[in-house]
This record gives C-alpha cells, sequence and structure tokens, in this order.
C-alpha cells in the first residue's frame, strides 16, 4: 500500500521555522553591532576609557594610555552648535599652545590688563585650553576671521569685560594685517578698529547696563547715586543701527548692591521719582527693553545678534577651598572641579537671560562663557593692573586685599577663548 503524499507535518515545519529565524537572528545581531559601532565612532560624545593594569612595562602601559586618550580626543565631533554644549568640558593644559598676541606685540591692548607688562612673573594661565565633552573647537584662524568679516561692521556692546573681548579679537587678528592698512580711533564713547583691505570694522561701543543710566559717560563711583532708566535705551540703540554683527553683554554693573534706583516712564519730577528695585528685578526689566529694541528693529536677514553670558567674578577664594587666601591673588592654576560654580556668579541672573532671549522673535546665538570661566582663578589682573593711568606700585601690590583686581581678565587670555567660541559659531 502506498503511503499518501499529505502536507509536511506540523513538526517538520515548526524545525524549518526555528532554523531560519535562528540564522537571520545571528546576521542581524552582526549587523546590527558592526552599525552600533559605526554611529557612536561618528556621532557619539566622548567616552572615557578606563585602564585595567597590566604586567606590561611601564613605558608599554605610558604608550597605552596616550593611544587611548587620542582614541578619546577622536571620538569627539567637529564643532557643531545643534550638537555640541561648550558648557561641559574641562581646561586641558597644553605646553605647546601660543597665544596669537602678547602685550607686547599688539598695540591695541589697555594697560589695565597687560598683565606680562605690568610685571606678572608666572605664564601658565596662558597654556590652558578649554575642551568641552562633546566637540572640539575650532583653532581661532585670523584670515578666515577676516575673510568671514569681509565688507561687515562688527560691534561688541556692554561694559569693560565686553570691551576686553573686543580687544582680545583685534589683537588675535590684526597681526596678519600690514600697519598701512589698518587703523584704530578710540572714543570713550564708540571705538573703531579698521581692517581696510578687507573693508571691515572691529568696533566697541560702551553701554554698560545696555538701558541709559546717568552713570554711562561720566561714571558715578558709588552706586547708590546711579539711577537706571530700565525702559529707555534708544539713546544708545540709535547707535547699532545697521551693524551686520552685534555682540551684547551686561551683568556685573547690575551687581553692586541688592537694590537699584530705577526710573520708568514719565515722571513729572525727573530722576527724584525713582523706585529701588531688587537687581534682579531691574535686570529684568532692562534685559526685556533690550529684547523689545532687537525684535523691533533688528533684520535677522542682514543682522546676526549674539549675547555673551556673565562674566564670573573671583572676590571669595574659600568657593575653592583656599580658606587662607585673598581673593584671587597668587593663583596660578583652575580650580579644576567639575560644574564649579562660586559666589561671583548668579543663576538667577542667568535664568533671565535664557527665559528673555527664548521668548524673542529675532534669533540671538547666546554664547555661554560663564562656566568655563568659573574655573580661572588664576587669569584676572589681580595685582599686575592699574588704577588711574598708573601701572600699581610695589607698596600697592604688597596690599592686594585692597588693590587685587579679581573681575577683569589678562590679555592674552580667558577673553581669546570667548572669541574662539564667537568664531566657532560665527
Amino acid at each position: 500500500m502506498k503511503r499518501s503524499r499529505g502536507k509536511p507535518s506540523l513538526y517538520i515545519i515548526t524545525t524549518v521555522i526555528c532554523a531560519v529565524a535562528f540564522i537571520v537572528l545571528l546576521y542581524t545581531e552582526r549587523i546590527s553591532t558592526t552599525s552600533s559601532y559605526s554611529f557612536f565612532k561618528l556621532k557619539s560624545c566622548s567616552k572615557k576609557v578606563r585602564v585595567t593594569k597590566s604586567h606590561k612595562s611601564k613605558t608599554d602601559q605610558k604608550s597605552l594610555e596616550v593611544n587611548l586618550q587620542n582614541l578619546e580626543e577622536d571620538d569627539r565631533i567637529d564643532f557643531d552648535p545643534d550638537m555640541c554644549s561648550v558648557v561641559h568640558g574641562k581646561w586641558v593644559f597644553n605646553s605647546s599652545y601660543k597665544p596669537l598676541y602678547s602685550d607686547r606685540t599688539c598695540p591695541y591692548l589697555d594697560l589695565q590688563v597687560s598683565c606680562v607688562k605690568n610685571g606678572r612673573p608666572d605664564s601658565d594661565y596662558l597654556q590652558w585650553e578649554w575642551q568641552p565633552d562633546d566637540c572640539t573647537l575650532p583653532r581661532f584662524n585670523p584670515e578666515i576671521a577676516l575673510k568671514k568679516l569681509r565688507g561687515k561692521r562688527l560691534m561688541f556692546v556692554g561694559d569693560s569685560l565686553q570691551r576686553g573681548q573686543w580687544q582680545s579679537f583685534v589683537c588675535m587678528v590684526q597681526s596678519i594685517i600690514p600697519e598701512k592698512k589698518k587703523s584704530m580711533k578710540r572714543g570713550k564713547v564708540l571705538s573703531v578698529f579698521k581692517a581696510k583691505e578687507y573693508n571691515a570694522t572691529i568696533e566697541f561701543y560702551w553701554a554698560p547696563f545696555l538701558i541709559q543710566s546717568n552713570s554711562d559717560l561720566h561714571i558715578i563711583g558709588d552706586p547708590k547715586k546711579r539711577i537706571l532708566r530700565v525702559d529707555s535705551i534708544t539713546k544708545h540703540a540709535k547707535n547699532w543701527v545697521g551693524v551686520d554683527i552685534l555682540v551684547f553683554n551686561t551683568f556685573v554693573w547690575w551687581m553692586s548692591g541688592p537694590r537699584i534706583k530705577s526710573l520708568w516712564g514719565s515722571f513729572a519730577n525727573g530722576e527724584d521719582g525713582y523706585e529701588e528695585l531688587e537687581a534682579q528685578t531691574a535686570y529684568r526689566l532692562g534685559l526685556k527693553t533690550w529684547a523689545n529694541w532687537v525684535d523691533s528693529t533688528v533684520n535677522p536677514n542682514k543682522t546676526q545678534v549674539f549675547f555673551t553670558t556673565m562674566s564670573p567674578t573671583h572676590m571669595r577664594s574659600a568657593d575653592w577651598k583656599h580658606n587662607n587666601g585673598i581673593k584671587c591673588y597668587n593663583e596660578t592654576r583652575p580650580y579644576l572641579k567639575r560644574g564649579y560654580h562660586g559666589t561671583g556668579s548668579d543663576a538667577r541672573i542667568m535664568k533671565v537671560v535664557s527665559e528673555v532671549v527664548n521668548r524673542m522673535k529675532v534669533p540671538v546665538t547666546v554664547l555661554n562663557v560663564t562656566q568655563l570661566s568659573e574655573h580661572r582663578i588664576d587669569a584676572h589682573t589681580s595685582v599686575y593692573t592699574e588704577t588711574q593711568g598708573k601701572v600699581l606700585t610695589d607698596e600697592e601690590k604688597a596690599d592686594p586685599k585692597r588693590y587685587a583686581d579679581c573681575i577683569h581678565w589678562c590679555l592674552p587670555g580667558v577673553p581669546d577663548t570667548w572669541n574662539q567660541l564667537f568664531y566657532a559659531y560665527l
């Protein structure tokens, strides 16, 4: 009797399906593993690699660590503003790094920030580079920077710290420009550096509060006598119209006390009609006035707008565990604790900047220099500065509690890194 040719049994079908599934799964796993490696190799943030001890020689071990360090650096992506956070990172000492200028080769630096010329003996503070966790910042290239500025006006607007960033930028590009093809005109309110061959200007406009005050031109030393018009900006802003790239900053002048005398609207009795507002409240009102001007006046198709966040001060050495120190005096190394925040910056003000900028119609690129600058307790002018146009005497230098300036930065120095970041965004 012939055996009937029926359908394959359930057992056979099940066995075949399982075998095929196993082969497909194995193949897919290999493809998936390869794809994931390629993806993270190209896109991921850097990963810390733990080096385990072995019986290799110290030379081999050191070579392995160097190779792993290079691998870690290679894992970081090129700078991309949409993918890279410059806030998170670390300062790395680079003995081969050389600033693009010195306070002896750049003729445009104020005496206030010319630390080496003023007698600062150490130089390690010049060798530190900011290294973001996620990416690599491009080196500042003066020629490329000037090409980006061809036919344009770049203006830094703000206080003396913003003036430092302006001087830094000018010094970083001026060395490649022939003497007869550049010029500088310094003014009390507006200073202009011209790169004639590029038909470009790099300018600084003095407006420490951005909005108007009675201390804009004739500086009032006593903060209690300063009065701010928190809703008035036209007097300054008329000078910003038509500029191609605007870089704003304002912070330290607002922090001279817990309350600020403020005016707004029309007061029949003039400046006598002020009210004392909390500094944070006055700052928010002033920044909103600035934001309203930008939104109502700036054409984003023609003008780029940047805002540099607060530059931290270092007045309290206990913040970085130097309980017997005197402000930033005699500090020669950064404080490298990750995520460090001292009392010289204000998270509430950072929040105000974020909230105001995020509500604006015109795009504003925020140059967040606060965290990276927090660590640089070593880079202030300290006692290597001037007072009333004269370099501090030896007697004054011996009194850092009174004379050490832990607000402003030596140049070259930290503001060069701010401009490296600015250059990356450009």
